[in-house]
């Protein structure tokens, strides 16, 4: 820890920190006065974060506080601790608007300032087998897919564990809940660093493996940015055949596809119902007129914000491993906590017990320091 007396906030970290929590600067400032007693005005909180007054010592802690990060984490400087956003990929709906994706791309980046402390200090190992794959008019997303099965040497048919398959290839994957249900997940690989995954706990299990695999799809194919719409069609089409290869998934689609038979296959690929009509139809089995009327038969059957079937949900081991080996080396909850810059409730919901969404709202927790 630092000394208290040598504080001093990164006004680009306490940026960072406030969109995280999805707050404005007066919704700051009001919890910061209702903490410290004192008038705090969101002209103070705005000169702060531009730079234009330094924060220092108590007023560092009182942020800390208020924000619920370490006051450590707000004295980063961001320039050496890559908090800078960069090239993002996210799997998400037209609904999500600006602010809710800027909580999420700072959630991302003081996610991954988290396990680059936790991963150090365990010194977790993690193997390095991802790698670009181009793709053109001659090497499709399909072929990408293909190839990262076999260089990965994925047995045919349903993958059993998206998330363990991406752990042991070198990705980092962690579990939030991303308080919006208008994206499944986002991730990013900088330069010289590492695949990281944030998958939001609020989508299905079914919705998750598939988003897994989309993201794969963009952190292989997707090196630069791109017209949107091409890299998501790229990214969903890389995911089907990851999750369902051609090979193996044609025969058991070529029979003919009705309800009951996918929720049969829902069942044994571990995708939607919704997921492996498209994929039909993009195969061929089926038209057009048919994949609609499929369709059509799940809404009115109220399957398509709801489907039977419940694909278990994969969880998360290797940040889990990395905090069980910090316990055997004698730092307690709280310390393991603070490495990662969080309160120790927030700490455990997140790397210790990923789960469903806890169902609490957002609000000012003074207890994290």
């Amino acid at each position: 820890m630092r000394d208290q007396t040598s504080l001093v906030a990164d006004p680009w970290m306490l940026t960072l920190a406030r969109d995280s929590r999805g707050w404005t600067q007066s919704e700051l400032a009001d919890e910061m006065t209702r903490l410290d007693g004192s008038r705090i005005t969101q002209g103070y909180v705005s000169r702060a974060e531009a730079g234009r007054i330094p924060v220092r010592d108590g007023r560092v802690q009182l942020f800390a506080d208020a924000l619920r990060y370490t006051a450590d984490t707000l004295c980063r400087g961001s320039d050496t601790a890559g908090t800078g956003v960069g090239l993002v990929h996210h799997r998400k709906r037209a609904s999500l608007g600006a602010p809710a994706l800027r909580r999420i791309h700072a959630t991302l980046a003081l996610t991954r300032l988290q396990v680059d402390s936790l991963a150090r200090a365990a010194d977790l190992h993690r193997n390095d087998r991802f790698r670009r794959v181009e793709v053109n008019d001659f090497d499709t997303p399909a072929d990408a897919a293909e190839t990262m099965r076999e260089e990965w040497s994925v047995p045919a048919g349903p993958i059993e564990d998206m998330v363990a398959l991406l752990e042991e290839a070198g990705a980092l994957v962690v579990v939030r809940d991303l308080c919006t249900t208008a994206l499944d997940a986002v991730s990013q690989w900088p330069p010289g660093g590492y695949p990281l995954i944030l998958l939001n706990s609020r989508a299905p299990g079914d919705r998750s493996r598939f988003s897994l695999a989309h993201e794969l799809g963009h952190l292989v194919m997707h090196a630069e940015p791109g017209e949107a719409r091409v890299q998501e069609d790229q990214a969903n089409r890389f995911a089907a055949e990851f999750l369902m290869p051609h090979d193996a998934v044609l025969p058991e689609l070529k029979p003919g596809i009705d309800v009951s038979r996918l929720l049969d296959l829902k069942a044994r690929w571990g995708v939607s119902m919704a997921s492996l009509i498209r994929r039909a139809m993009d195969l061929g089995v089926i038209s057009e007129w048919h994949h609609r009327t499929l369709i059509v038969e799940l809404s009115a059957l109220g399957y398509r914000t709801n489907e039977p079937i419940t694909i278990r949900r994969e969880t998360p081991r290797h940040l889990a491993q990395a905090v069980t080996r910090l316990e055997q080396l004698h730092l307690s909850p709280t310390e393991t906590a603070h490495l990662a810059g969080l309160g120790r409730e927030e700490f455990h919901e997140i790397y210790v017990c990923p789960s469903s969404p806890s169902g609490h709202k957002d609000v000012p927790d003074s207890s994290a320091r």
